[in-house]
């Protein structure tokens, strides 16, 4: 509950941060800004000693396959926003825009599991969800 929580809260403050560069997109000099992702689990990160399982093509009809990180035509995301209009503002609302809609869609999820255990909760009190 208090993982949902804290999500629920991270994604207010993200939608504020990019109210902020959507309201600022025409100031000069103005750079977007974003929150950094929370890492909920610092423990399960496999050790790099750890033993990797990889595919294997068992028969010829089967595809091989890659890890997107193998295919040069996968493209990271996340990398720096190079656009820069004549008076230095650095913010792309197509960008904002969709991050704000993920941003929303992530938040109403968290808010529907935090319903959810709500109910599971009341439910084992003996009470009607």
């Amino acid at each position: 509950m208090n993982v949902l929580k804290t999500k629920m809260q991270w994604h207010q403050v993200r939608q504020r941060v990019l109210s902020e560069n959507v309201a600022n997109a025409d100031t000069p000099h103005y750079r977007g800004k974003d929150l950094a992702k929370v890492d909920f689990q610092p423990h399960s990160v496999v050790p790099p000693s750890a033993p990797r399982v990889g595919m294997v093509q068992t028969s010829a009809g089967h595809l091989a396959g890659r890890a997107p990180s193998d295919d040069p035509s996968f493209k990271k995301n996340g990398g720096p926003n190079f656009q820069v209009r004549p008076n230095g503002n650095q913010v792309n609302l197509e960008e904002e825009m969709t991050k704000s809609a993920e941003n929303q869609i992530d938040y109403q999820t968290a808010t529907s599991l935090y319903q959810q255990s709500l109910s599971v909760l009341r439910t084992a009190l003996g009470r009607k969800a």
